[in-house]
């Protein structure tokens, strides 16, 4: 999770992606399975710090051959990400990221975030008892993304990565029993972190699945993060819509900030947090008449909380 926290699971496990509470006896909540919620957020190790230059163009929603019983998020809607915990929609949002241990938000649309491509720091135990072998592993053990305290899942061949399935795969049929409308499966990027014992390649073809399993369970799937796998997250894995963490902090380009990146793939129907207010105003001046933008504090904690921010464009 570039800032991702890991919250949006109590209603239909996917890697942190929430799925309501009245269905958490459709999910199977069972001892047998770990959670499927998130972490809360960080930065991700940048490229380029952006500069301020002139706007780029706006780009219209791409258009979808989804199913009709698959809606995407609505473009350029107040988007608010309550990964750290669920509370009442503040007036303006009409998307909200949860846990997949939450019950979907009420009235607007909502998507379920899962943790597929890494442990929570908690079910580390329930992985190395019920399922050691799907964890990565390095010389001196299990290879752990040090930032969060996560194992990452050893995706590099078929057999695991349909293994994970069996488990990963339930939680995304969660989020649907729940009520929510998308999922979002984080730590995408995890090959980054691998010491390359994961590839691209890797990440493509769990992520295939990923989305075959969100489609034939009615729902949308979301790109979080990870732009460097370019117009084939797209038209190559199937990817509908981007999550983007902190877009506005790093360019790809001189003067040419990422949230561009993900623009140029998806039109409009990108979503970006920002977790400070340089780049938020940065994000706000140049996306904000086109794009989804929140301003969240890095905890992604609750109202009432002294380190809660939300604000929008």
């Amino acid at each position: 999770p570039r800032i991702g926290i890991v919250a949006l699971c109590l209603s239909g496990l996917a890697i942190g992606c929430g799925a309501t509470l009245v269905a958490a006896c459709a999910h199977d909540r069972s001892p047998e399975k770990p959670k499927a919620h998130s972490t809360p957020a960080t930065s991700r190790p940048a490229s380029t710090p952006t500069t301020r230059s002139p706007s780029p163009r706006s780009t219209s929603p791409r258009s979808t051959g989804l199913p009709s019983d698959i809606t995407l998020p609505p473009v350029n809607a107040g988007f608010d990400y309550q990964l750290g915990g669920a509370y009442t929609v503040p007036r303006g949002v009409g998307v909200v990221s949860r846990d997949s241990e939450e019950p979907p938000a009420s009235g607007v649309y909502s998507i379920c975030y899962v943790n597929a491509f890494q442990t929570q720091p908690g079910d580390i135990s329930w992985w190395k008892s019920k399922h050691p072998d799907l964890l990565l592993r390095g010389t001196n053990g299990p290879v752990v993304d040090s930032e969060w305290d996560e194992i990452l899942l050893d995706i590099s061949t078929e057999t695991k990565r349909q293994a994970l399935m069996k488990i990963v795969g339930p939680w995304i049929d969660g989020c649907a029993a729940g009520g929510f409308k998308a999922v979002e499966p984080d730590n995408l990027d995890s090959w980054t972190r691998s010491g390359a014992r994961l590839t691209r390649a890797h990440a493509v073809a769990f992520s295939r699945l990923l989305v075959s399993r969100a489609h034939a369970a009615g729902l949308a799937i979301g790109q979080k993060n990870a732009l460097d796998l370019g117009k084939n997250a797209r038209t190559g894995i199937g990817f509908d819509f981007a999550i983007a963490e902190s877009c506005a902090d790093y360019e790809i380009s001189e003067g040419v900030p990422e949230c561009q990146g993900y623009q140029d793939i998806y039109g409009n129907h990108v979503i970006v947090i920002e977790y400070d207010d340089e780049h938020f105003d940065l994000a706000c001046e140049r996306f904000g008449a086109s794009l989804s933008i929140v301003r969240r504090d890095g905890a992604l904690s609750t109202p009432g909380s002294r380190e809660y921010v939300f604000d929008l464009c």
